[in-house]
């Protein structure tokens, strides 16, 4: 008893910082503090099957994201079924790699640039329409000024910040759109649609998928120690 005790002790002091940031995303979950990153995660979905379009050959035509959460690609080409099972999966993938790195790396300050100058380029080329414009270039703004101006370890927490969302929201997300509510228009079930099997068996998969991801990307990536000191020089 008294090592399980010692053990969860050490493990609130070597990561208090990651722990708190997914507290404060629970508790301010359904608020509009927590709403953009939300809204950034749809972001990484959306860039997801976009990534997954260009790769496989085709072209996007078309991106959006709205203040409801929700998020539209539209492309012509490219393998259909990856660009589909690219969306959630896709979204963690590039969440975890954005926390990866401000465990991993001092490459923080460069790494929300080039995301920022990536919600930028994506603005300028796909996006039409108001509220997906004024986020994505506003956002992408920040983010740049962010890291020209601002500490390292200040973009460090940021990018745990979007991280951590990330993998809160993307198991949520493929629980809500494929199995308690499998009879919308969700990727599962256009997938379903066009390849076979059903929205809530694909969901599902896709639900055991992420769940397993983010134990590894945790079990492997943590360490003993993840805080770092905060530092909010301007440069």
């Amino acid at each position: 008893m008294r090592r399980h005790l010692i053990s969860a002790s050490n493990l609130v002091k070597g990561h208090w910082q990651l722990i708190a940031i997914v507290a404060v995303v629970f508790v301010f979950w359904n608020t509009s503090l927590v709403l953009p990153l939300k809204i950034l995660v749809v972001f990484l979905h959306e860039l997801s099957h976009a990534l997954a379009i260009v790769l496989t050959g085709g072209s996007v035509e078309s991106f959006s994201v709205s203040p409801q959460q929700g998020g539209l690609v539209i492309g012509r080409g490219g393998n259909r079924f990856i660009s589909l099972t690219a969306g959630y999966l896709g979204s963690l993938v590039l969440g975890m790699g954005l926390l990866i790195i401000a465990l991993r790396t001092n490459a923080d300050r460069a790494v929300l640039g080039s995301f920022g100058g990536v919600m930028l380029l994506v603005t300028l080329l796909y996006i039409r329409d108001p509220f997906a414009m004024a986020f994505c270039a506003g956002v992408g703004a920040v983010m740049l000024v962010t890291a020209w101006y601002l500490s390292r370890n200040l973009c460090d927490l940021i990018l745990r910040a979007i991280g951590l969302t990330s993998m809160i929201y993307v198991p949520y997300d493929i629980f809500d759109d494929t199995i308690r509510r499998s009879g919308i228009r969700s990727d599962a079930y256009m997938l379903a649609e066009e390849f076979g099997g059903t929205t809530m068996m694909w969901g599902g998969l896709w639900l055991i998928l992420s769940l397993v991801m983010i134990y590894y990307c945790l079990r492997n990536m943590l360490g003993r120690d993840s805080n770092v000191r905060i530092n909010i020089r301007v440069r």
